[in-house]
């Protein structure tokens, strides 16, 4: 398995780690739909000029099916999820909430194995068990508000989980362009709202840190996991991403003096651990591929890409529409772009 994909997870986690400590503070001058939607149209604007450059990058899905996994992204993933994160958020720590969100990463995975043909192996259901038994050591202790506010955290992971999956299946769309999409169309109906149900407040100053938090911890962050997940597989790279309220953890005990003890350092090294199974599991078998066609971050040193261009060679990455003839072979591989196909059961 290529190292960057992991990487760019990793870079896409602590990014968004760093979202709820800053919502933290942006809450106390503006309401949870206001806010999610200028995190959403910040994440729009900084998407834009990527998307837009073109290089036979596609803006719209060229399937029925992809049209309507966009719809789901924009509707669930970037309309409705953030705006439950913010009411639980409003209601907890921002460390607590942080390291709630690791409930998406469980979601993914059991949606993954349910409907998306996005398995596991042994090791991977051994790591995810290993990010079970890290939210279970923070959920230690906790009484019936933090409980309620958890409800609302995990309402938002179920919402993401599913937009993992489709997002991940959108192979004739850039990350950025999905971005765009959920962001710009996500971002104005939450802004919409949040000023039909609520008096504006918020000062000038308060916008402008919102729409750059968007921009870098929504905007940038979707990016890279959208990247991340095509290459991965949604579980994968969701479990990667896992180690993100860690990162909130961080800056909320170092900018909002926050609280952090032996449950989350416990929790922490278990996650560490977990992380390291998942990203070992992978399965190989024959199996066939059938004409394909779309565009994601490739190299041409693989047995996947054998097409030819006047752009980069060999193991160089780059991104452009590309087609694929059918191919029967077999090599250990996740389930990306490529590979969400049926297959034996893992030994």
């Amino acid at each position: 398995m290529s190292k960057l994909p992991p990487l760019l997870a990793l870079l896409a986690a602590a990014l968004f780690g760093a979202a709820a400590p800053a919502s933290k503070w942006l809450l106390g001058e503006l309401s949870p739909l206001q806010l999610a939607g200028l995190l959403y149209l910040g994440a729009a604007l900084g998407a834009a000029p990527l998307a837009l450059r073109g290089g036979g990058r596609a803006l719209v899905p060229r399937s029925a099916a992809g049209r309507w996994r966009l719809g789901g992204a924009i509707a669930l993933g970037g309309a409705l999820g953030p705006v439950l994160m913010l009411v639980g958020l409003a209601r907890a720590g921002a460390a607590e909430v942080s390291l709630w969100l690791n409930l998406e990463a469980v979601f993914t995975a059991a949606l993954g194995a349910l409907w998306f043909r996005d398995p596991l192996s042994r090791l991977g259901w051994l790591g995810a068990a290993g990010v079970i038994a890290a939210c279970a050591l923070l959920f230690v202790g906790g009484d019936a508000a933090g409980l309620v506010a958890a409800s609302w955290i995990a309402a938002a992971c179920l919402c993401w989980a599913l937009d993992n999956h489709w997002t991940a299946l959108l192979g004739d769309l850039s990350p950025a362009a999905i971005t765009l999409w959920k962001g710009a169309a996500a971002g104005s109906l939450n802004l919409a709202l949040g000023l039909a149900f609520a008096p504006w407040q918020a000062e000038f100053s308060a916008v402008c840190a919102a729409l750059a938090t968007g921009a870098i911890c929504y905007g940038a962050s979707i990016s890279l996991y959208v990247a991340s997940a095509q290459a991965l597989g949604a579980t994968r790279a969701q479990l990667v991403f896992a180690s993100a309220p860690f990162f909130g953890v961080a800056l909320a005990v170092a900018l909002l003096g926050e609280p952090f003890g032996a449950r989350e350092l416990a929790a922490a090294l278990v996650m560490a651990c977990s992380l390291a199974l998942v990203l070992r599991g992978q399965h190989a078998h024959p199996h066939r591929h059938d004409r394909a066609a779309h565009v994601h971050w490739h190299r041409h040193d693989d047995e996947h890409h054998a097409h030819a261009h006047g752009g980069p060679a060999g193991g160089t990455l780059h991104s452009h529409w590309h087609e694929h003839e059918p191919l029967e072979h077999t090599h250990a591989h996740p389930p990306d772009l490529h590979h969400r196909h049926a297959h034996p059961k893992e030994p």
